[in-house]
C-alpha cells in the first residue's frame, strides 16, 4: 500500500531503513548486513503527530511520531519521509478502519485531582 526509504537530512534515500504499511500492519525494515524487520499492528497505534524542522521543510521531509501500545516497539518515529502529511492521513485512515474491523477502542483516562468516587 505504501513504502518509502528513510532519507538523510538532505532528502537523499541513502539509508538502510525502509518504512511500509498495508491494511493491517506497519513495517520497519532496517540493516545492511544484519536485516531486522519490526511489525506493528495498526490497531495498536493510538496517536500520530507530525514534526517538521526547518531543514526538513526545505527538503520536503517530515517525521511522524507514533504513540503505540505495541510491546516490543512502543512509541517510535517514522523519520525523514516525503509527503509526510499525506502519509499521516493515509495511515490514520487505515488505523481507524482496522480498529472498526477488529472492534478495538482506545481507552482514555482522565485524572480527577486524585479524588475517587466511591
Amino acid at each position: 500500500m505504501w513504502r518509502e526509504r528513510k532519507r538523510l537530512w538532505c532528502g537523499l534515500p541513502w539509508t538502510f531503513t525502509v518504512y511500509s504499511f498495508d491494511e493491517e500492519r506497519f513495517f520497519i525494515d532496517s540493516g545492511f548486513l544484519t536485516k531486522k524487520q519490526d511489525e506493528i499492528r495498526l490497531y495498536r497505534m493510538q496517536d500520530l503527530s507530525v514534526t517538521r524542522t526547518l531543514l526538513q521543510r526545505i527538503f520536503g521531509l517530515g517525521t511522524i511520531h507514533v504513540s503505540s501500545t505495541d510491546k516490543t516497539k512502543g512509541n517510535f518515529d517514522i523519520i525523514n519521509i516525503r509527503h509526510v502529511l499525506d502519509v499521516k492521513e493515509a495511515l490514520s485512515k487505515n488505523i481507524e478502519a482496522e480498529r472498526v474491523k477488529k472492534r478495538v477502542g482506545v481507552r482514555e483516562y482522565s485524572m480527577d485531582d486524585g479524588e475517587d468516587d466511591l
